[in-house]
């Protein structure tokens, strides 16, 4: 990454590391239950794009995600909206510009101005941003490594992306959570791009997955 550390002097590591897992705790209501990145298309058998019916298929999609889709490009808007005197406006427009899909810039939109509300009445500065970004803005003033902010965000997507599946297929929890501990090392893994300018999707399945999406029904979840 190309920032390390925000130091905040009046926040205790210990306490930042608490706020931050709470930030991204799936009982922050952001509404990431309801959003599956395209991932149903992939696990409805009738779309013609169905390839997660499994614990493997599932640990390869996300991981695609993780590394090379959604989740590679988010990693970047969280870690420059971290830095000092990010032009946040100029990063929320950008990150709009990056979504693949109607369905994932409203994704976008709406977790971010969720995420920014709550965030707020907790005492952070945080404007209505895309969700990543809203994120970055929001953990700049933590003095914690910008890398651990990543790391735990991505941890978070994958995680709201198993669990969706976990409801969707006939696999359990216990699977579900032996796949996200698998995923572990790419959540910390060294290639993130810390140039939003630069960035690309390699993840095309899930990129037409989360297009089809936006036609699919009956479907449950809102991306």
């Amino acid at each position: 990454m190309a920032h390390s550390v925000n130091p905040s002097p009046a926040i205790p590591q210990p306490q930042a590391r608490l706020i931050l897992t709470q930030l991204l705790s799936p009982a922050f209501p952001v509404g990431s239950y309801a959003y599956s990145q395209g991932l149903e298309v992939a696990m409805v058998q009738a779309t013609g794009l169905a390839t997660v019916h499994d614990a493997a298929s599932l640990e390869a999609w996300v991981e695609g995600v993780i590394l090379y889709g959604s989740g590679r490009i988010d990693a970047a808007f969280v870690a420059e909206a971290r830095a000092p005197g990010a032009d946040l406006p100029a990063l929320a427009a950008l990150a709009l510009a990056y979504a693949t899909s109607g369905e994932r810039a409203a994704e976008l939109r709406d977790q971010g101005a969720a995420f920014a509300v709550c965030a707020r009445a907790l005492g952070l500065d945080c404007p209505d941003l895309p969700y990543p970004v809203a994120l970055g803005a929001a953990t700049a003033a933590l003095p914690l490594e910008t890398a651990e902010v990543v790391a735990l965000y991505l941890q978070a997507l994958a995680a709201q992306l198993i669990s969706a599946a976990v409801r969707f297929l006939p696999l359990a929890a216990t699977q579900g959570q032996q796949v996200l501990a698998r995923l572990a090392p790419s959540f910390v893994a060294p290639s993130f791009a810390p140039n939003p300018q630069g960035l690309t999707s390699a993840h095309l399945t899930a990129d037409l997955a989360a297009m089809a999406h936006e036609t699919l029904q009956p479907r449950i979840f809102r991306t």
